[in-house]
């Protein structure tokens, strides 16, 4: 998304990175959905926030148009300083971690923006993703992109 922004030379808008960099959250004891889930414990999760900035260095990509929220989203995204958002890309894996993006950031989200998420071939993802979706009132169509990932976009506001 960055080099996209780069590219056309838009100046006015930010690349949020929102991740722990440690990999996934342990299954919450009280999501059903996340119960015996094991993808906490396996390593390649887990991206530290230098390696991260290193690859956005090696592209000329590092500067003030990236900002990084280091930490678990039920952490960092309901004290997160961002305000409006035109897209969001979802990687959460989880329930709970899927659950917390939508619910801290969905709000934030400008009409006609796009929601995608990456793992919704994953049961506990797009449970999480139907019951925000029933919860909100949210009856856009969502359409698979691949085997793991799907998107909608908002509706505008009438």
């Amino acid at each position: 998304m960055r080099a996209i922004l780069k590219a056309y030379g838009v100046k006015d808008r930010k690349v949020w990175v929102a991740d722990s960099f440690e990999g996934l959250p342990p299954p919450s004891v009280d999501v059903l959905a996340d119960k015996g889930d094991i993808l906490h414990q396996v390593s390649f999760n887990a991206v530290s926030l230098e390696k991260v900035k290193s690859n956005f260095e090696k592209y000329r990509l590092l500067d003030s148009q990236v900002e990084f929220l280091k930490g678990w989203f039920k952490d960092t995204l309901p004290k997160a300083p961002i305000r409006n958002l035109a897209l969001m890309r979802l990687d959460g894996d989880m329930y709970q971690s899927t659950k917390d993006a939508l619910v801290n950031l969905y709000p934030k989200l400008s009409p006609g923006g796009y929601v995608i998420i990456d793992d919704y071939a994953w049961e506990a993802c797009r449970q999480a993703v139907a019951d925000f979706q029933k919860k909100e009132g949210i009856r856009e169509e969502i359409t698979m992109v691949d085997n793991n990932g799907a998107y909608w976009r908002r509706a505008w506001i009438s």
